[in-house]
């Protein structure tokens, strides 16, 4: 981790939803989500706030060295986002204790805040990660080749 990481530094994302982000779109083979409307999906709204923080860090990690992974989430989501709509990240580095680190995060529709809460990673070393994978999908036996 550089020195530059600290607590206070920001992130802003833009991202417009695409139908394929929509509720319908997400785990296909789950025809009771088929039915849904047709509005951003939690998952996928999750998926994006992580984005965010992933996007913040990347000037502030050593690649290759440096990789982070998410290990909470706590985010509401309090409104409906159809598609076609540009959806804002706010992320804010709160928090660092040793290798995990804490983030505020907002997001807002341009006519509603849809989430806000935190999200914490936690960097890693991905040589040893994937080892650590590998062996665990071992022992499992699905190793794959």
């Amino acid at each position: 981790m550089k020195p530059s990481l600290q607590p206070g530094i920001r992130h802003t994302l833009k991202y417009t939803v695409p139908e394929s982000k929509t509720v319908p779109h997400i785990y296909r083979e789950a025809t009771d989500f088929q039915d849904m409307p047709k509005v951003f999906a939690t998952g996928y709204m999750v998926a994006l706030c992580e984005w965010a923080c992933v996007d913040l860090l990347k000037t502030h990690l050593e690649p290759p060295l440096d990789q982070s992974v998410g290990i909470l989430v706590n985010l509401s989501h309090t409104a409906a986002t159809p598609a076609g709509l540009t959806v804002t990240v706010d992320a804010t580095l709160e928090k660092i204790e040793g290798r995990k680190l804490t983030f505020s995060v907002s997001a807002h529709d341009g006519v509603d805040e849809i989430t806000s809460g935190t999200h914490e990673r936690f960097v890693i070393d991905p040589v040893k990660f994937n080892q650590k994978l590998a062996d665990k999908a071992l022992k499992a036996g699905t190793a794959r080749s």
